[in-house]
Parts: structure tokens; C-alpha cells; sequence
């Protein structure tokens, strides 16, 4: 439980990071954007730590997507065939997620969301096969072998 804690605390610290240190500049500047000669782009204090926190939730949220699909592997719902036969299905859903959960509309945001959502998808994929390989590893060198039933001797009789 402990490493699971602990790697779910730093995936989410670092895509908190992530958002702070890479997403949030061209989201602000996106946002200063609509400025003109007889505009002056004044952000409320409330606006700033709004965009700031839903980009931090959101880049720590999707962070956790390896540690997700490990422990979906655990539990057995999804394997690397899984994954691999439906890439195409998870890179549209990624795209799709990443439209709904950045604040702005502009396609540089979406994309930097997008992107690390294919990398950890596949960062996801190794996980799972490094950690998937392990429990099979592990339960076929822990199965009791089955012996097969050794059906019951007919008795002839014998004739005196």
C-alpha cells in the first residue's frame, strides 16, 4: 500500500508541476490575449487561481492515468493486448478529454494535454506488461499442479 501511496502522491505532483511550469504560461497568455488599444485585460484574483487550480487538478488527475491502468491490470480488467488492440479508441478519448478539461479553447492548451495523454498511455502500456508479466510470472510458479483423476479399477469376476 505504501508504494502505491507514494507513486500516486508524486504522478500527481508531477503533473502538477507539468501544469505550472508548462501548461500555465500559454494558458495565461491565451487568456491576456484578448486585449486591444481600448482594452486593458485586468484578471480578477479569483479568475487567476481558478484557471491555476483546474489546470493542476486536471494535470494531476491525468498523471495518474499509468498507476490507474496498473491497478485495473491487477484487478484483471485490462491486459496489454487490451491496450494495444484499442489505441485508437483510447487516442480519441485522450483528444476528448483534454477538450473538456482545459479551461481554454484554444488548440495549444488542448494539445498539451492531448500529448502527455498519448506519452503516459503508453508509459501505461509498458507498466501494465512489466507488472502483468510479474503476476503471471508469479501464478504459474504458485499453481498446484491438478493431477489427473485416476478412474477406479473395474473388478472383473472371475469365474471358478
Amino acid at each position: 500500500m505504501l508504494p502505491f501511496s507514494f507513486l500516486s502522491s508524486v504522478c500527481f505532483l508531477g503533473g502538477a508541476a507539468f501544469a505550472y511550469f508548462v501548461v500555465f504560461p500559454p494558458a495565461f497568455r491565451f487568456l491576456l490575449g484578448y486585449s486591444a488599444d481600448f482594452l486593458t485585460p485586468m484578471p480578477a484574483v479569483n479568475e487567476y487561481f481558478s484557471l491555476a487550480l483546474r489546470l493542476l487538478i486536471a494535470f494531476g488527475a491525468i498523471f495518474e492515468l499509468p498507476i490507474l491502468m496498473v491497478f485495473l491490470a491487477k484487478i484483471g480488467i485490462v491486459d496489454v493486448p487490451f491496450l494495444n488492440k484499442n489505441r485508437k479508441y483510447a487516442i480519441l478519448i485522450n483528444f476528448i478529454i483534454a477538450a473538456i478539461l482545459t479551461p481554454t479553447p484554444d488548440i495549444v492548451n488542448q494539445m498539451l494535454m492531448g500529448i502527455p495523454l498519448l506519452v503516459l498511455y503508453e508509459i501505461s502500456v509498458v507498466a501494465v506488461w512489466v507488472f502483468g508479466k510479474k503476476k503471471l510470472k508469479y501464478a504459474s510458479q504458485h499453481e498446484p499442479e491438478e493431477e489427473p483423476e485416476e478412474e477406479p479399477e473395474e473388478e472383473s469376476e472371475e469365474e471358478n
